[in-house]
């Protein structure tokens, strides 16, 4: 099964068919060329990037919620495999919320996929946890009510999950985090 690292050209592809609306099978069974080429979409700056091995990885599937003194999920799975994460400021009056829809309505068409959590506002828990216990991003902390995240699942055990989060802190100010775990790197 090939990694996570794709042709650009048939990635650029995707991503015009994605952002125009159109059903799309994953790439090479791998939706991370779609999230790596939301670079090219002139209203998404790249404010962050990086590509690594997890082992014992804790993908939320439920709230954060404050359990003993300690945030954690209300549900979580733990993985191995290859990590591919970005985090991008959404500008010129386009929202996360916006970008975060077309994007997880895009991945709910793929065949294969299974989504496996998803919550918006207060439902998710405390913003601050998301963004800094969680993706290290401090700039994702925004409103509670203006947080969404989800997680879906495509080819099982073997395949791959692709988390995504939008948070907004003000209308200048909106961000959409999105990671691919290569499960069978």
């Amino acid at each position: 099964m090939p990694g996570i690292q794709a042709l650009p050209g048939l990635a650029r592809c995707c991503l015009a068919l994605l952002l125009a609306g159109a059903a799309v099978a994953a790439p090479d069974d791998s939706p991370a060329p779609l999230l790596g080429e939301l670079d090219d979409f002139p209203h998404a700056v790249q404010v962050a990037t990086s590509q690594e091995a997890v082992v014992d990885y804790e993908v939320g599937l439920g709230a954060m919620q404050k359990h003993l003194g300690d945030w954690q999920f209300k549900h979580s799975r733990r993985v191995n495999g290859e990590r591919l994460r970005y985090t991008w400021q959404i500008t010129d009056g386009f929202s996360s919320e916006e970008v975060y829809r077309q994007l997880t309505t895009r991945l709910s068409g793929w065949e294969g996929s299974e989504q496996l959590f998803s919550c918006e506002g207060r439902s998710c828990g405390n913003g601050a946890q998301w963004a800094n216990l969680v993706f290290g991003q401090r700039v994702l902390y925004g409103r509670a009510d203006a947080q969404r995240y989800t997680v879906f699942s495509f080819g099982g055990e073997q395949g791959y999950l692709v988390l995504a989060y939008a948070a907004a802190r003000t209308t200048d100010r909106q961000y959409l985090h999105a990671e691919v775990i290569d499960l069978a790197p």
